[in-house]
């Protein structure tokens, strides 16, 4: 069978193990060359003090705490039922974005004041461990995330808020543009666990009409404070031009080509993406640039472009930003701690991170990976740093001469971390702290708010993102992480795995299968089958600081090379 004859029979659904075609392992296919980025080559190969938290136990902890309306204690419940009832006729729930915020409550603002970055975020966090949000102790907690969607202000889309009365008191409604999009890519992951729920397909369908739109509008120029997405018009402010809205947009827009197969979705999914490219200097401002690589990766694989987004990757990472100068990933350590991997300012007081920030850059990059595995070393590496780090934001994680207020943290009930982490505190009465300094910004978001609100409900209910990634292994230092845990709006694809030794020698470890049933193990690296007819878990190496991309083939699948990609049956199992 002659080459297009087999990619007809692959257009027309054949399965690919009946085609003449040889196996990639009779074909002198070359591992995958590795790129570098040097900021992610500076950071320790081992951090240290070293502790990898048990982050699916601390996900859901979180939730059966926070959601639990009768807690006891003081500044608990942190849940509150709002029945105000904003652009759906039905009551919808607030979760304190810090402990003790005095913004907020049932009885602050008629109830009315709460984010969609805690409600959402602590939704997705926990539905990526397992826990059904739409059924919880006859709560649908995800059918009531709808009232954020703004239809009443003409905006339909998913905001911060869920009216404009309260939007002033937090972030976004024209004036920070990213308080404005994100929402709707939190919502969007959301809507991918939960596809049948009630109105979401519209909901989307409205998100995506709107900024396709408004893409349009732009036509490559991002240069903008914020957008008015009932007028359809770029607007600017005190704030900086956030243009790697951009990637947001494309994040959006490409999610919902994968949903509904309209190509005008995959036009504005590449017009964003090209504005985001196109730009001569770094704009990332606070969480959605990475998002972009993440979107050029699956074009590139799935679209045939051939986008160079390496710079997305240096933007994200090297903390060179001329809107908010310094945002990137944490490259250092403060007095015997290394906090390289933490995502936030690089030169803020020193330095400066947060918990959000850091869970959230997690999402897109990691299954990233699977699309391109040329940045597989460099994911793994930050992936190993910040995932150590990410504990000193926990209270009993870290020495109480290191936090700002270790007398409350018996107020946490081991569950909230601090907002964020510093070099120098911003507070005056913690300026001879020694970093690193577990901290807050709450009391400076509103006259009166007590020391408590350093403590960070909304950060610390996205820890379900690192909790659906992050797996450990025998060997404390590699770390297992799913490639496919929030690759939302994907392709079918056998369980893919990135492991990471940082080790200057070769590594042995104990590789447990996700999968029930006998599989293979295929490296999309080196393109080699390293295990056979697997069941439970074996021991496999891995080089010296170098990586696997594990993906978990049915035991006796034929690996097949096609059109430049490899597939088992139908199913691509390596892009490069």
């Amino acid at each position: 069978m002659n080459k297009l004859v087999y990619l007809m029979a692959l257009g027309l659904g054949l399965a690919l193990g009946s085609c003449n075609t040889k196996k990639s392992e009779d074909l002198t296919a070359k591992p995958v060359e590795q790129i570098q980025l040097e900021r992610i080559r500076s950071m320790p190969n081992l951090p240290k003090p070293f502790k990898i938290l048990d982050f699916k136990k601390m996900a859901r902890n979180f939730d059966s705490l926070v959601f639990d309306k009768n807690q006891t204690g003081e500044y608990w419940p942190l849940i509150w039922d709002d029945d105000s009832r904003k652009n759906y006729n039905q009551q919808t729930f607030g979760i304190y974005t810090a402990m003790g915020d005095i913004r907020q409550g049932g009885e602050n603002h008629n109830g009315i004041f709460h984010e969609s970055l805690a409600t959402i975020g602590t939704v997705l966090g926990a539905s990526l461990v397992g826990i059904d949000k739409s059924d919880q102790d006859g709560k649908n907690y995800v059918a009531m995330l709808r009232n954020y969607f703004n239809s009443e202000t003409n905006w339909d889309i998913v905001m911060n808020n869920t009216c404009p009365e309260v939007a002033m008191l937090g972030g976004g409604y024209a004036r920070d543009w990213w308080y404005d999009v994100y929402p709707n890519v939190l919502f969007y992951g959301v809507a991918d666990l939960y596809p049948k729920e009630k109105d979401y397909t519209a909901i989307m369908r409205s998100v995506a009409n709107k900024f396709y739109e408004a893409d349009s509008v732009l036509a490559s120029n991002y240069k903008y404070s914020y957008f008015d997405y009932a007028t359809l018009e770029p607007k600017e402010s005190w704030i900086c031009a956030q243009e790697d809205i951009a990637a947001g947009h494309a994040y959006i827009l490409f999610s919902a080509y994968q949903k509904f197969h309209d190509p005008k979705y995959l036009e504005g999914a590449k017009s964003s993406l090209e504005a985001l490219l196109g730009q001569q200097d770094n704009r990332f401002y606070e969480i959605l640039m990475p998002f972009g690589a993440y979107v050029a990766a699956r074009l590139n694989a799935e679209e045939g472009t051939d986008y160079d987004y390496t710079k997305i990757l240096e933007w994200t990472f090297n903390g060179t930003s001329d809107c908010r100068e310094g945002w990137g990933v944490l490259a250092d350590n403060w007095n015997g701690y290394d906090v390289s991997g933490l995502v936030g300012s690089t030169v803020d007081h020193g330095g400066f991170a947060f918990l959000m920030n850091t869970y959230d850059t997690m999402w897109p990059l990691v299954p990233m990976v699977r699309y391109d595995q040329r940045y597989a070393d460099i994911i793994g590496k930050w992936m190993l740093n910040a995932s150590n780090a990410l504990k000193f934001f926990y209270p009993y994680e870290m020495p109480d001469n290191h936090q700002t207020i270790p007398e409350q943290k018996h107020h946490t009930k081991g569950v909230i971390a601090y907002e964020g982490l510093i070099k120098e505190a911003h507070f005056d009465e913690y300026k001879n702290m020694e970093a690193p300094i577990a901290i807050g910004d709450g009391p400076h978001w509103i006259e009166g708010n007590p020391d408590i609100s350093q403590f960070s409900v909304y950060g610390s209910g996205h820890v379900g993102i690192a909790a659906s990634i992050i797996e450990k292994t025998d060997v404390p230092e590699i770390l297992k992480l799913d490639c496919l845990a929030t690759d939302f709006y994907r392709r079918d694809a056998y369980p893919t795995f990135l492991l990471y030794n940082p080790h200057p020698q070769e590594m042995q470890i104990t590789y447990r299968c996700n999968n029930a049933t006998r599989v293979d193990l295929y490296d999309a690296i080196t393109h080699k089958i390293i295990a056979q007819n697997v069941s439970g878990s074996i021991k496999i190496t891995i080089p010296m600081e170098s990586s696997r991309l594990i993906v978990e083939i049915p035991s006796g699948s034929p690996v097949i090379f096609a059109n430049g990609k490899y597939y088992v049956d139908k199913t691509v199992i390596a892009y490069r």
